[in-house]
């Protein structure tokens, strides 16, 4: 495979590498985003049927482009994949895709970085792969329920019409979890399983949402950071436990008849899933919305910890002069998960890689 050089690369051509690119080619900079999908968006393609933002098109723009249709609609899977796709379209963003990235190694003051076409040299690199991780998490006994209960991750369910008839236990109760419980309660009977992750006190869609979404994204953005005691609380429980019930609520789920148990699911007695207390539930299709997880099995260099996540701050990785992270779950702050908060972590790393790129070239050329 042949080899080339880039200044600065780019992994993943979601909201986060898309937002970085276009910093980076405000301040003139050389860059190339990388993504294994065969479309731009695709990773919202690959979202369950229903999903819609929480957030109203007027908060969903990335920088420089806002998101198209009313102000106070909330966009729905395809509507957000096909805008990121006119995004980088729009401003000509360089984009290699089909392109997976297989290792990345250090190489001398810069990167190596080995992908299914080929391999870059290169100076700097951007990690933006995911907000949460793309990896499902899936309890290991999973394996051991009967074969007759279908199983699906979230990532793989679409719509109800996938499920076998009979029960269906969702293990998970954050916005995800409630979301689908919801979805298939009007055709099957639900049991919702999980620690109550909270929620929050309207609905996104009300009228009372025109009035709080203002200060609540003044309060996501500069009160809920790394840099204050409660932030940095709610950074641990979000990145570990997910984010609270957000559209669906409580009395939803009741109104459906959906079972809620706040006991975990621990173990299979008999082919069948059983709760902490030793309830064992009977069931014909188990959904795991129990999230993702960060694996970097594949960077080559000693930058995460312990818990699975990269040691960085703000996206800056201080023992590997650099490298960069971007799009993570509370990167800076609580926006950081929206793409109103994209923008912000993005140029505040696209400083950091133009900064170093010159200091780089000016001690070669001394």
């Amino acid at each position: 495979m042949s080899t080339e050089y880039v200044e600065t690369v780019i992994v993943g051509a979601g909201q986060a590498g898309l937002s970085t690119g276009y910093h980076l080619q405000r301040r003139g900079h050389e860059f190339l985003i990388i993504d294994g999908n065969a479309r731009v968006g695709d990773n919202w393609r690959q979202q369950w049927d229903s999903l819609r933002l929480y957030t109203p098109a007027k908060y969903d723009g990335l920088p420089g482009l806002p998101f198209p249709g009313k102000r106070w609609s909330f966009p729905g899977k395809e509507d957000v994949a096909d805008y990121l796709e006119s995004y980088a379209a729009h401003w000509q963003l360089p984009i290699r895709l089909n392109t997976r990235v297989r290792n990345l190694a250090a190489d001398g003051d810069g990167y190596l970085v080995t992908t299914s076409t080929g391999t870059m040299r290169c100076t700097n690199v951007v990690i933006a792969t995911g907000t949460f991780g793309r990896t499902p998490t899936v309890p290991d006994f999973a394996d051991q329920l009967r074969p007759s209960i279908l199983q699906l991750h979230s990532s793989e369910y679409r719509r109800p019409g996938q499920l076998n008839d009979g029960p269906t236990l969702v293990v998970g109760a954050s916005h995800s979890g409630t979301d689908v419980a919801y979805e298939v309660a009007e055709s099957h009977e639900v049991i919702l399983c999980g620690r109550d992750c909270g929620n929050i006190p309207f609905r996104p869609e009300s009228m009372r949402a025109h009035v709080i979404f203002p200060p609540m994204f003044f309060v996501w953005r500069h009160v809920l950071t790394r840099r204050t005691p409660i932030g940095r609380k709610l950074m641990a429980e979000v990145r570990f436990h997910g984010a609270p019930m957000l559209r669906v609520k409580s009395a939803d789920l009741a109104t459906r008849n959906v079972r809620r148990e706040t006991q975990r699911v621990t173990g299979v007695q008999n082919g069948s899933p059983q709760l902490a207390d030793g309830t064992v539930v009977d069931v014909a299709n188990v959904i795991w919305c129990t999230g993702f997880r960060q694996t970097f099995d594949w960077i080559d260099l000693p930058i995460v910890r312990e818990d699975g996540w990269p040691d960085e701050l703000r996206g800056v990785v201080p023992s590997a002069p650099g490298l960069y992270f971007c799009g993570l779950a509370f990167q800076y702050a609580f926006s950081s998960m929206v793409l109103v908060g994209v923008g912000r972590d993005a140029e505040h790393v696209a400083r950091q890689v133009v900064a170093r790129t010159g200091a780089t070239k000016a001690r070669v050329h001394v």
